[in-house]
């Protein structure tokens, strides 16, 4: 079996080395091999919990807005529904994409040719929604903490211009390098979920000495529009308002992204990772119930202990009302250290989700081809997050609560597709009565999505500003490096080799005709022989090799090509399968000529037809005018015309 590695050369300044230090051409993505230190399944827990807990920092306000005096009960709703929907998802995504690939992954697997590549771009779309937005909003929440505190001087009460420095300054850090530090999560979360345990410890005992509390909660209840002192009225209406708090499950789905950190057991391998699934599984459960407890205990308090006019935009409880609290029962001393603990974890909550848009873009786009070649670099990309970062902050003009539907309807997008991965999977298994349970959970998610959707249409609209722009750009990359040579690399049997070093050890001039992949007898391979050799005037003396190429999936971009011998009624065929026939034939041609020393020369029956027909043929079929994109192939790959191997066409 011969290999081949076909990476181009390329010759770079010294920024341009800095700028796309650490690029590798068709970048899987950084989890592709097992190159991370691996941690405890807590440890892993505080990296995702700077973005999942740090939703306290404002999801209690934002609940508090959407559902009032109803919010305990809203809250509550949402919380089955990570318990219920959400763990026993991404339970079974943990079980099927182990190394951290995802329900995209899934998805793309089920999916197959061009309609499951323009799916996973829609997904990256709505991912990217998520990922900029859990940026931009935790920068603009971090910024409301910082201003709000006492202790602030007032030349710093500019909530535009800080957000934008600290977003700056988030870029900053992945241009210099980041790297996941475990140590540092661990130690914000642990300070965080503390100091967060103090703050409602008091507000229950504020609550619990103050009897008035709970019964004008109670007078709030009934008196709440709609619900005309119905106990049942108030579960319908809550049931309608919860998904105006889907931000409470931001950050669980980070879960799977971060299993190939998680330490796994004895026995473990990549393929079947049992230990690292179950102590994942251990991850995901505890994060759901630490998560679930502080949110229906910070949706009471919040509730009980602040007026509601303090929630509105300018209130001193707005994108801060556990931060209120703090300071209003346990002094601005505490209030600060509280503040403090939250801007670093709102922070961290977006070093997060910068690392998965690294992480998602590299693995998927640069792949389908769909993507600048240097877009699986990080450096370059990190500049692009942070300028879209900037102009959705200045769109959102840094407001904690304009951005609140944008960010859920990424979160709920993702979560609504990895249902639906899941219960297609079940089904795929015909594992029966559980495609129902699935089904159900997807469906309560598509509910909650078109909701929030309907609800704040801001989120969508900007889902469909990146998916419209990701789509775009893949189409225009996937023309412009449509001329690549795009093979990962080759392997080709003993048949195929010996019959290219036979034919090389018996003429200086190697001669292969492209041929349609077709079943034939001899009298075919006769005729084609023939006439090539009448129309293209070759030697008689020189032996022939027929090439067939057939496309698997056109959709694909960069594929190992598999090169099988065979033989036909005394005619030696080389058969290969591709995702296109051009490039293929091209990435064969400099693999034989490196190979044997000679230059090959390939000859073509002559093209007609449509031009344009011809390009949208080879674009979306991988075939078309396979003559000329195959000189323009090797052209480009290829500078030196005294090394490039020979296309002619006959007719």
């Amino acid at each position: 079996m011969a290999d081949m590695a076909v990476t181009p050369q390329h010759s770079h300044s010294s920024f341009k080395r800095w700028l796309l230090e650490g690029h590798l051409p068709h970048a899987e993505g950084p989890h592709t091999k097992e190159t991370h230190h691996q941690h405890a399944w807590w440890q892993v827990m505080c990296l995702t919990g700077v973005d999942y807990f740090s939703t306290l920092g404002y999801q209690p306000g934002i609940a508090a807005l959407a559902a009032g005096a109803l919010s305990p009960i809203a809250t509550l709703i949402l919380v089955l529904l990570t318990l219920f929907g959400a763990l026993p998802i991404y339970n079974y995504v943990s079980s099927k994409s182990p190394n951290g690939e995802g329900s995209v992954a899934m998805l793309e697997h089920l999916l197959t040719w061009w309609k499951g590549k323009l799916f996973v771009l829609c997904l990256i779309g709505f991912a990217a929604t998520d990922f900029i937005i859990t940026i931009t909003l935790s920068a603009a929440d971090a910024t409301e903490h910082l201003v709000e505190n006492p202790f602030v001087p007032a030349f710093l009460h500019h909530n535009m211009a800080v957000t934008l420095f600290l977003i700056a300054l988030l870029g900053g850090i992945f241009l210099k390098g980041f790297k996941e530090a475990i140590g540092i999560a661990v130690a914000l979360v642990g300070v965080y979920l503390s100091l967060n345990l103090v703050v409602m410890a008091r507000g229950i005992y504020e609550v619990m000495t103050h009897p008035q509390a709970i019964p004008a909660w109670k007078n709030a209840l009934f008196a709440a529009p709609g619900v005309h002192g119905n106990p049942f009225m108030m579960i319908a209406i809550a049931l309608l308002l919860f998904p105006k708090l889907a931000l409470g499950l931001s950050g669980f789905e980070t879960g799977v992204a971060v299993m190939p950190l998680v330490k796994g057991e004895a026995g473990d391998t990549r393929e079947q990772p049992v230990g690292r699934i179950r102590n994942t599984r251990r991850m995901l459960l505890t994060a759901a119930l630490i998560m679930s407890v502080f949110l229906i205990t910070s949706s009471i308090v919040t509730t009980l202990l602040i007026p509601p006019a303090e929630f509105q935009d300018g209130g001193k409880a707005s994108g801060r009302a556990l931060a209120y609290l703090a300071h209003q029962y346990l002094g601005n001393s505490f209030g600060t250290v509280y503040d403090v603990s939250t801007i670093l974890i709102l922070w961290f909550a977006g070093a997060s989700a910068m690392a998965g848009l690294l992480n998602i873009v590299p693995r998927y786009l640069p792949r389908y081809g769909m993507a600048p070649d240097w877009a699986a670099a990080t450096r370059p990309l990190v500049i692009v997050f942070t300028v879209i970062a900037f102009a959705v902050t200045i769109i959102f003009k840094a407001d904690v609560n304009a951005q609140g539907g944008a960010y859920a309807t990424g979160v709920l997008v993702l979560m609504s597709s990895a249902a639906i991965a899941v219960t297609l999977s079940v089904r795929e298994k015909g594992a029966g009565s559980a495609v129902y349970a699935y089904g159900l959970i997807a469906l309560v998610f598509i509910y909650t999505t078109i909701i929030n959707v309907h609800e704040r249409p801001e989120g969508i609209k900007i889902a469909a500003f990146f998916i419209g722009g990701i789509i775009i750009v893949s189409l225009v990359s996937r023309i412009y490096r449509s001329t690549e040579l795009r093979t990962e690399r080759i392997e080709m049997d003993e048949t195929a080799q010996r019959f290219i070093e036979q034919a090389a050890a018996t003429t200086h001039e190697l001669c292969i005709i492209a041929n349609e992949p077709n079943e034939r007898d001899a009298a075919e391979y006769a005729d084609k022989e023939r006439e090539m050799r009448e129309d293209n005037h070759m030697p008689p003396e020189h032996p022939v090799l027929f090439l067939e190429v057939t496309v698997c999936d056109p959709s694909e971009f960069a594929d190992v090509l598999e090169v099988r011998g065979e033989e036909r009624d005394g005619y030696e065929v080389l058969r290969v399968e591709s995702s296109t026939v051009p490039n293929a034939i091209a990435a064969l041609l400099l693999h034989i000529r490196d190979m044997t020393g000679k230059i090959p020369h390939v000859y073509f029956a002559w093209g007609e037809g449509n031009p344009f027909l011809h390009l949208i043929t080879y674009l979306l079929s991988g075939r078309g005018d396979i003559a000329p994109v195959t000189r323009e192939v090797l052209r480009q790959a290829e500078p030196d015309p005294h090394r490039r191997p020979a296309v002619h066409v006959g007719g």
